[in-house]
């Protein structure tokens, strides 16, 4: 290609649109600390209190909160300074994927529980993804699926995570498409979505 195009070598990448990369003989690190702290900075939480989740546990939302109102401009920064941070940071999926559904009226409950995923940033700063050589190829996958969570229209919603070895490949956290009757049927669909994401 340097024969055809005026080329530059500028060595091995270390930062792109927000994601730094570490390279070294043990392994690949990607990870997007920086912007991590400007997220932080932006939503005046660079001194907050980290916490151990994003998200409380048996946690339940309603678009119908009928509580005080927050800025949706805002609200809609928050959530897609958020959304990025999935790119390397497949822990925080599922609560930010909860809180991307309350974007078009967003209430307190719903700011707060935004706030909570910022705190656990605050702590988690250095996570990212680590991708070593490996002659592991073994395949594995977990998924699992939070039945009937979404209190407005009963969907529930899966999640996956899968490896090739030690290193995580593919991941996704989307509410199912079809109201499940049964935490059977919920774990069935939620297995058959995963399935096909990776065939």
């Amino acid at each position: 290609m340097s024969r055809e195009f005026d080329m530059t070598d500028m060595g091995l990448m270390s930062y792109y649109l927000g994601m730094e990369v570490k390279q070294t003989e043990n392994g690949i690190f990607v990870s997007q600390g920086s912007y991590t702290k400007e997220v932080l900075k932006k939503f005046n939480m660079l001194d907050c209190n980290p916490v151990n989740t994003p998200m409380e546990g048996g946690l339940k939302l309603s678009k119908f909160d009928e509580r005080e109102k927050v800025d949706s401009t805002v609200f809609k920064s928050l959530v897609g300074s958020l959304r990025y941070l999935t790119n390397t940071r497949p822990d925080i999926l599922y609560a930010v994927g909860v809180v991307c559904r309350f974007t078009e009226a967003p209430t307190s409950p719903h700011l707060k529980v935004a706030k909570r995923i910022l705190r656990y940033l605050k702590g988690t700063i250095d996570f990212g993804l680590f991708y070593s050589p490996s002659n592991n190829y073994k395949l594995v996958g977990f998924c699992d699926s939070d039945f009937a969570r979404d209190v407005d229209d009963r969907k529930s919603t899966t999640e996956f995570v899968f490896f090739m070895g030690d290193c995580v490949f593919t991941w996704s956290s989307k509410k199912q498409g079809i109201v499940t009757l049964s935490t059977c049927e919920a774990e069935y669909v939620a297995a058959t979505s995963c399935t096909c994401h990776v065939i």
